[in-house]
């Protein structure tokens, strides 16, 4: 078991949502936090309750990703939370080139390319723990949600890849696929979840289940638990899997 008391621990997307609740859970553990948003306001909030120490940066500037590659890469946290995302629903003909390429370069390319600002000291130091929250869109894929399903599964390649090829190094990787969470991210992407199954899943609990999942090591967390048999069938018979998912998606 690896104790987080002390450990310092980045979490992006930290002002509202997934991030603020995983910034509750990493303060109760103990954490030393450093907590990375765009809405100051916010932002300010969730710091105040929780002693995490505010980052305001909008990741989609290209600058200002920069900057915050510099900040940390001679010397990274022990724990980095890639959770900062955005939703994107409809239909992909409908979309503009401009709101797919957001979506790709917010949910995919910046924590690809903030890893790789990072991970040569992680090596060097011979510890470091990498979460990367996916979504179960981008295990299963989900109608009218192409470019996001695409965005989350792309990470999920990535983070499996990378956990194999650091195996020897000390580095741990840690991957995270919720399914509906109760916070405002349907609101935000302009498509609310009006569906009565599932029902949303509270971000205190994916939250706790995910600090538990750092602290022993675990490579992947799956809520609410039930997902795991759709991802199963989908591996081992994708066919029974597409002819379920028209007659029920």
């Amino acid at each position: 078991m690896t104790s987080l008391r002390g450990a310092h621990v980045l979490v992006t997307g930290a002002s509202s949502g997934i991030g603020a609740a995983l910034a509750t859970s990493l303060h109760a553990s103990g954490s030393r936090l450093t907590l990375l948003g765009r809405d100051e306001a916010r932002l300010a909030k969730v710091c105040a309750g929780t002693g995490g120490e505010p980052l305001v940066v909008d990741l989609a500037d290209a600058g200002q990703r920069a900057e915050l590659a510099a900040r940390f890469r001679s010397r990274p946290p022990d724990v980095v939370v890639h959770n900062a995302g955005i939703g994107l629903a409809g239909e992909l003909g409908c979309q503009s080139a401009q709101d797919v390429d957001r979506v790709l370069e917010l949910n995919l390319r910046v924590p690809v390319q903030l890893t790789r600002e990072w991970l040569p000291a992680m090596v060097a130091r011979g510890s470091g723990h990498l979460v990367f929250v996916a979504s179960i869109a981008g295990a299963l894929g989900v109608a009218e949600e192409a470019a996001y399903a695409a965005s989350k599964g792309g990470l999920l390649t990535f983070a499996k890849s990378l956990r194999d090829e650091l195996a020897p190094s000390g580095i741990r990787v840690t991957t995270v696929l919720p399914g509906v969470v109760a916070t405002p991210f349907f609101t935000r992407r302009g498509s609310s979840y009006d569906r009565r199954f599932p029902r949303p899943l509270p971000a205190a609990r994916l939250a706790a289940a995910t600090v538990a999942a750092v602290e022993h090591d675990r490579t992947e967390v799956v809520r609410p638990r039930w997902l795991r048999l759709p991802i199963a069938v989908r591996a081992t018979a994708p066919g029974l899997y597409a002819a379920l998912a028209d007659r029920f998606g």
